[in-house]
């Protein structure tokens, strides 16, 4: 779901710039200002955040280096704890430490400028492993890209989030944030509107259910843009309509604050969805009416979940902690291990597909849509092949849908042209949205860190 991009270095050093940041800044000074503590992630986040804030301030790099490594522990090893990490390491001179927190980075698959243009970093510039991390760097950046182009819309100013397919009609239907609607994309290609969103707030998730006829979205009123009135923010709500002719069945909203921005449906038709500002997951019935809380709290910013197969768990992305899996009876959540050599945060959209978990990733350093495979007990991940990444035509991916054995994905969303309130970016221009298509079984597993 949408977040900004806003730099705000003094509190958000952990975090490289990313269209999480905006919504974690203003829940994270919404929780400070209440004055109210609590047990969750979100507020432990906040804690870990005023700890480097404070030992920052105070140039006492001991602290900091205490505090980075709480924070790796917590972020379960993403690559921008590893960084917090380095970061530390080289103030306290330990260049050692420094470079095996980076060389881990760069086991991940990430790349980050700051490295080269912090003056944090500074000391490790004439170091040759530095230099050797560096070129790794950049070869981290190279264009990757297994898939083709299977259409584009047709409306450059849709600002594309979710996608979908009905298998009886052969058709898609894409979720439009900016215009507040959805569409539909029929077999000849032709672009029409499916249906409008009742509250004229921008429409996020968008999933078909064939079976029993009804489409299922959310509609948010995102806190700070200007696409819905600043009276409606915090406001957001899930909606059935009839497949057929895009009627409005339903609509039960969700708790204020939310946005409940990320959903998947259960085979027996329920609704599973996030809330990417407030931390939770909710499911509702498929024939209900009110929303009922999954998680106890685990989650800072909770996007698309993915089924799993057992019918008992739920594979969660964090954007920040990356991917849980929630046990729905107990409310347990077990992290999946990054292992050192798996980036699993910054994922937008999360899909699973016969042992595989396919992310899109538009908070990774560099954005990329990326396959993992599972080991048989669905618990580890074994490896990872990239779809593509650093192309011209990725752009700004968001989610995507799996067709039998083809992974379609929306590559070109179009949030890169809009600022942290949705307004266009001098000199910025929208183009129509693209839809990628690459062939899920038949790739090439590349093995990673044998």
């Amino acid at each position: 779901d949408p977040r900004g991009r806003k730099e705000v270095e003094d509190v958000l050093m952990i975090l490289r710039a990313n269209r999480c940041t905006l919504t974690l800044f203003l829940l994270i000074l919404v929780t400070a200002s209440t004055g109210q503590r609590t047990s969750s992630a979100i507020e432990q986040f906040q804690g870990l955040q005023g700890e480097l804030r404070k030992s920052h301030a105070a140039k006492d790099w001991h602290a900091y280096l205490v505090s980075a490594t709480k924070l790796k522990e917590f972020l379960n090893g993403s690559p921008d704890s590893l960084l917090e990490v380095a970061r530390a390491d080289v103030h306290v001179d330990d260049v050692s430490a420094a470079l095996r927190e980076l060389d881990e980075f760069l086991r991940m698959g990430q790349s980050a400028d700051l490295i080269a243009k912090s003056a944090d970093f500074s000391a490790l510039a004439k170091n040759e492993n530095f230099v050797k991390l560096r070129t790794g760097m950049e070869a981290n950046r190279r264009p990757i890209s297994l898939g083709s182009t299977a259409f584009q819309l047709s409306d450059s100013g849709l600002l594309a989030e979710d996608i979908d397919y009905d298998p009886r009609s052969k058709r898609f239907f894409v979720s439009s944030v900016r215009e507040k609607k959805i569409v539909l994309i029929e077999t000849s290609g032709a672009n029409k509107d499916f249906a409008r969103a009742p509250d004229d707030w921008p429409i996020l998730a968008v999933k078909v259910d064939p079976s029993r006829g009804v489409l299922w979205a959310t509609e948010v009123a995102m806190q700070g843009f200007t696409f819905a009135p600043e009276s409606d923010w915090g406001k957001s709500a899930v909606l059935c309509y009839d497949l057929k002719n895009g009627k409005l069945l339903r609509r039960v909203e969700g708790p204020r604050p939310s946005a409940l921005g990320d959903m998947v449906l259960t085979g027996s038709g329920d609704v599973i969805v996030s809330d990417g500002d407030g931390g939770g997951v909710y499911r509702l019935l498929a024939n209900g009416t009110k929303l009922e809380r999954l998680d106890e709290g685990d989650f800072i910013s909770p996007q698309t979940p993915a089924l799993h197969p057992d019918g008992k768990h739920i594979f969660v992305p964090d954007y920040v902690r990356g991917i849980g899996v929630l046990e729905t009876t107990t409310k347990h959540v077990r992290w999946v291990s990054m292992d050192g050599k798996f980036a699993l945060n910054g994922i937008d959209g999360l899909y699973f597909d016969r042992g595989k978990l396919i992310a899109i990733q538009n908070g990774t350093s560099p954005e990329r849509v990326v396959v993992f495979t599972l080991d048989a007990t669905l618990t580890k991940i074994e490896s990872e092949t990239i779809m593509e990444r650093s192309t011209e035509t990725l752009g700004d991916p968001t989610h995507g849908v799996v067709i039998e054995n083809d992974f379609y994905y929306i590559a070109n969303s179009g949030w890169d042209a809009v600022d942290d309130r949705g307004n266009m970016k001098p000199g910025a221009r929208l183009s129509v949205a693209r839809i990628m298509r690459a062939r899920i079984q038949s790739l090439e597993t590349a093995q990673v860190g044998n």
